[in-house]
């Protein structure tokens, strides 16, 4: 499982990524996590609002922190 965290280093966008290893460690996923933060990059998957995560080349969540519970129904 390929999963991205972008952001471009805010408070948010950090959460985010710390949630989402929690989640993925929990779940027990073999995942790679990549944290992405140049903004070009960003807009190649048309978000506009981060921080936004890209789980297997599709956003599932931009603009917000999901819980750990909301990411592990993702996964």
């Amino acid at each position: 499982m390929d999963i991205k965290v972008l952001g471009t280093g805010c408070a948010k966008c950090n959460s985010l990524e710390e949630v989402t290893r929690k989640a993925v460690e929990t779940k027990g996923i073999t995942a790679n996590i990549e944290k992405v933060e140049d903004l070009i990059q960003i807009m190649t998957y048309g978000v506009m609002t981060t921080p936004a995560l890209v789980i297997d080349g599709k956003v599932v969540v931009k603009g917000r922190v999901p819980s750990v519970n909301e990411i592990m129904e993702l996964l």
